[in-house]
């Protein structure tokens, strides 16, 4: 009995040791993209690491060919596919991160995406946001420490893209008045 408890802490504490060589790891990384000056670069870092923690998660991805879709990546929900724009914040604000949102023109066109998948590099956090959300915005403000905030909903929202998400109402509060007519009837 003995030697099974020295044996299940021995697996404990392998594990503990190993999600802390993982989560090492995965600062690193995270501290390595912060050190990318060129902004460019750093969004095809982030594209990267949205692949990967995507793959992760077992969602289906494809990638347009080039750079003119308006769009970064496609994610095959089974009945539909949508369209992810990734993008990426080292720039604190306040007590957040800006996180801009445009193109070389502006703010993005109307149905140039489904959902933005934002990277906010220094807390290894990701929003996964529905364009209808921040459609014609030049720029959001992003607070992961907040437990309320304006986009709180939607960090590490990853349902959202695997389609896997409730379409049912919970509830619905309504109100009605009689009017004259059906008062006198």
């Amino acid at each position: 009995m003995k030697q099974d408890r020295t044996k299940k802490d021995r697996t404990k504490k392998d594990q503990t040791k190993q999600c802390s060589v993982t989560n090492a790891k995965n600062d690193k990384e995270r501290l390595r993209g912060m050190k990318i000056k060129n902004c460019k670069k750093r969004g095809e870092w982030a594209e990267l690491v949205f692949a990967m923690r995507a793959t992760e998660r077992r969602l289906s991805l494809a990638r347009p060919w080039g750079e003119s879709s308006g769009y970064d990546f496609t994610v095959d929900q089974g009945s539909r596919i949508v369209r992810v724009q990734v993008k990426s914040t080292i720039f604190p604000e306040g007590n957040g991160y800006s996180c801009t949102l445009k193109d070389s023109r502006g703010p993005y066109k109307k149905n140039s995406f489904d959902f933005v998948a934002a990277y906010v590099i220094p807390e290894d956090i990701w929003y996964i946001l529905p364009a209808k959300k921040i459609r014609g915005m030049w720029s959001i403000g992003l607070h992961p420490e907040l437990e309320i905030s304006k986009y709180g909903e939607y960090k590490e929202a990853w349902h959202l893209l695997s389609g896997n998400y409730s379409t049912t109402i919970d509830r619905i509060h309504a109100c009605a008045e009689e009017s004259p007519q059906t008062a006198m009837n």
